[in-house]
C-alpha cells in the first residue's frame, strides 16, 4: 500500500514543479520580450525617425492592451481550465513578438506593440493561478516572490541579449528570439496537469461564471487601484530607466545594459526575498515596508554623485520596488474566491496597467523641461506614497486554503 502512495507523492510533486517552472518562464519570456523593446528604444525611434515621447507611445500601448488579453484569457481559464488558455496565449504573443521585429514602419510597429500587450495580459493571471492553486500554503510568499521574479529574470536577460546582440545586429533580430516562449506551450501541453482547485470549483456554464464575477465587484475595484499604484511604481522606475542612462549620463549600449542587469539582480533578490517574509509577516506589511524603503532610495537612484552610486541605487531601488511586488501573485490569488481566480487577478492587474500606462509618457514629456532624473524621481515618490497606502489601506487572507 505504500509503494502507490509513495508514487503518487512523487508525481504531485513532479506536476508542482511543472506548473512552476512554466509559471516563472513564461511571465520570464513574457517580461524577456517586453523589454527588448525598453533597450532598442532610441534606436527604434531613429530608424522610424521618431522623438522619444512618440516611441513611448508604442510602451503604452502594450500597456493599455494588456487588459484585453487578461479578460479573454482569464474568462477562459475559469471557464474551460487554466492549461489550454496559457498554451494560446504562449503562442500568440511569441508571434506578435516576432512580428514586431517585421515592422516596416511606425504604424505597423504600434499595431502589433498593442497585440503583444493582449498576449503579455494573459500571461500573468493564467499562470499564477495555475501554479499557486497547486502550492501548499505555508510556501505560498516564498512561491510568490519566485514566481513574480520572472518578470525580474525576463528584463535582466533582455539586458544580456542587448549586450552581446544589438552592437552586431541591431534591433531586430532582437525581436526573433522573442518566439522563444512559443516552445515553452510544448513544455506545458506535455508536463503540465489541470488544476484540482479548478475541477472543484469551476462553473458549468458562462451565465454562472459572470454571476461569480459581477459579485465580486469591490474586491475587483480594489484590486485594479492597487496595481494601478504598483504598476506605476515598476513601471516608472524602470521603462525610461536605460534612456535616463543614455540621455543624462552618455552611456552606450554595453554600460546600459550591464548597469540594468545589475538593478535586475536586486530586483530578483528583493522579491524572493520579500515574499518569504510576507508569509511570517503579513501580506501587505511586506509590500509597504518594500515601497517605503524604496521611498529612501530615490535621492541615490536618480542624483548619484558617481558611478558607483549609481549602480547601488539602482540595484537598492529595485531590491525595494520588486521586493513589494514579489508578494502580489500570492496575495491576489488569497483575496480571490476559487471560481474567479483565473479572471479577477489577472484582470485587475491589467487594468491597474491600463490605468498607469500613461506613467512612461508623462516622464518622457516631463524631462523636457527639467531632466529625466527629476522627472523619474517626482514620479517614483508619487507613486510608492500611492503604492504603500493602497496596500496599507486592504485586507489579506494570507495562508488561506484553496479549494476547501
Amino acid at each position: 500500500m505504500t509503494e502507490p502512495a509513495s508514487s503518487d507523492a512523487r508525481s504531485a510533486a513532479a506536476d508542482q514543479h511543472s506548473a512552476l517552472l512554466a509559471g516563472y518562464l513564461g511571465w520570464t519570456l513574457d517580461a524577456f520580450d517586453f523589454f527588448l523593446l525598453i533597450f532598442c528604444f532610441t534606436a527604434i525611434g531613429r530608424e522610424f525617425h521618431k522623438s522619444d515621447a512618440q516611441m513611448a507611445v508604442s510602451i503604452t500601448l502594450t500597456l493599455a492592451f494588456r487588459p484585453v488579453g487578461a479578460f479573454l484569457f482569464g474568462l477562459l481559464a475559469d471557464r474551460y481550465g487554466r492549461r489550454l488558455p496559457l498554451i494560446l496565449d504562449l503562442v500568440f504573443y511569441s508571434f506578435m513578438e516576432v512580428l514586431s521585429g517585421l515592422a516596416p514602419n511606425y504604424t505597423t510597429f504600434l499595431i502589433l506593440r498593442a497585440l503583444f500587450g493582449v498576449g503579455m495580459g494573459g500571461e500573468w493571471g493564467v499562470g499564477a493561478a495555475l501554479a499557486l492553486e497547486k502550492v501548499p500554503p505555508r510556501f505560498r510568499g516564498l512561491v510568490s516572490g519566485f514566481l513574480q521574479q520572472g518578470y525580474s529574470t525576463g528584463y535582466l536577460l533582455a539586458a544580456v541579449c542587448y549586450f552581446a546582440l544589438f552592437p552586431r545586429l541591431g534591433w531586430r533580430p532582437l525581436f526573433f528570439v522573442g518566439g522563444l516562449p512559443a516552445v515553452l506551450a510544448i513544455f506545458v501541453r506535455a508536463r503540465v496537469k489541470e488544476s484540482e482547485v479548478w475541477h472543484k470549483t469551476r462553473h458549468e456554464d458562462w451565465r454562472s461564471l459572470r454571476r461569480g464575477i459581477l459579485s465580486h465587484w469591490k474586491l475587483f475595484l480594489y484590486i485594479a487601484v492597487l496595481m494601478t499604484a504598483m504598476n506605476m511604481c515598476s513601471h516608472g522606475t524602470q521603462d525610461m530607466y536605460p534612456t535616463l542612462l543614455e540621455r543624462q549620463w552618455g552611456f552606450g549600449p554595453k554600460q546600459r545594459a550591464v548597469i540594468t542587469a545589475i538593478s535586475m539582480i536586486g530586483a530578483i533578490a528583493g522579491g524572493t526575498l520579500c515574499g518569504l517574509l510576507s508569509d511570517r509577516f503579513g501580506r501587505r506589511r511586506a509590500i509597504v515596508w518594500a515601497l517605503l524603503g524604496a521611498l529612501a532610495m530615490i535621492p541615490l537612484w536618480a542624483f548619484a554623485p558617481s558611478l558607483a552610486m549609481l549602480v547601488l541605487g539602482a540595484f537598492l531601488i529595485q531590491f525595494m520596488v520588486q521586493g513589494a511586488w514579489g508578494v502580489i501573485p500570492a496575495h491576489l490569488a488569497e483575496l480571490s474566491p476559487d471560481s474567479v481566480r483565473g479572471f479577477l487577478p489577472g484582470f485587475g492587474y491589467q487594468c491597474g496597467a491600463l490605468l498607469s500606462s500613461g506613467a512612461v509618457y508623462f516622464e518622457a514629456v516631463l524631462a523636457r523641461h527639467v531632466n529625466y532624473a527629476g522627472a523619474m524621481a517626482a514620479t517614483a515618490a508619487a507613486v510608492f506614497i500611492f503604492g504603500a497606502v493602497a496596500a496599507g489601506l486592504g485586507h489579506e487572507r494570507r495562508a488561506v486554503r484553496f479549494g476547501e
